[in-house]
């Protein structure tokens, strides 16, 4: 079997209270199936100018905050991009870590349902950015399809709980409002999620 690559296009450790629990080191890798209006870094939807690098490279090269992982709680957490593009690394980065370190992956859950169900094993936390549950905002804003989103976060809840499952919505400057942030929210709940985030996008010149 070909040893899975992740294309690696940065490493930012230390961080605290964004990326899941305790330290965390965030892993940036390239592709995403999306092409939203405000993407912070274009870098990432392409794999010119990364770095392809197996399991066992990116643990070598993280394990030097091992202790911090360990005595917070914390771990790695893959982001970019779209995390779950790359399940069969996550699978093998899972089966190579020490099991102290917390596995996170920030996800649109816009790939398909075989990605998503090969991640499951391999991720403690998946962080997923919803957009909005409104199809015509999150078409105009992402250029995908706000069903898929909505048809992988159901079989996630229902395989996993929705203890591993912490759900973000944006209030997108131009896209939506606070009350589409808000129907957002409440249509999420009843869906089964527990853990949601509202936040608003704050915009930066380079991702205009």
């Amino acid at each position: 079997m070909t040893e899975p690559l992740y294309p690696l296009l940065g490493v930012s450790r230390l961080r605290m209270g964004t990326d899941g629990t305790g330290v965390t080191t965030l892993i940036a890798g390239a592709r995403c199936p999306l092409r939203c209006r405000w993407c912070i870094n274009k870098r990432l939807l392409r794999e010119a100018g990364a770095e392809n690098v197996t399991a066992e490279e990116l643990i070598d090269r993280v394990k030097i905050d091992d202790l911090y992982f360990r005595t917070t709680g914390g771990g790695v957490t893959f982001g970019g991009g779209e995390a779950l593009l790359h399940a069969a690394f996550l699978r093998r980065f899972r089966a190579l870590c020490p099991e102290e370190w917390r596995v996170c992956a920030e996800t649109s859950l816009a790939v398909p349902r075989e990605q998503v169900a090969l991640a499951v094993g391999a991720v403690d936390l998946f962080i997923v950015d919803c957009k909005d549950m409104n199809e015509d905002i999150y078409a105009r804003y992402t250029g995908g399809s706000g069903a898929l989103m909505k048809d992988n976060l159901r079989y996630l809840l229902s395989e996993i709980g929705p203890e591993r499952v912490h759900v973000r919505v944006p209030r997108i400057p131009e896209f939506n409002t606070p009350a589409d942030q808000a129907r957002s929210a409440e249509a999420l709940r009843s869906l089964g999620v527990t853990r949601l985030e509202l936040f608003d996008y704050v915009m930066r010149e380079d991702s205009v």
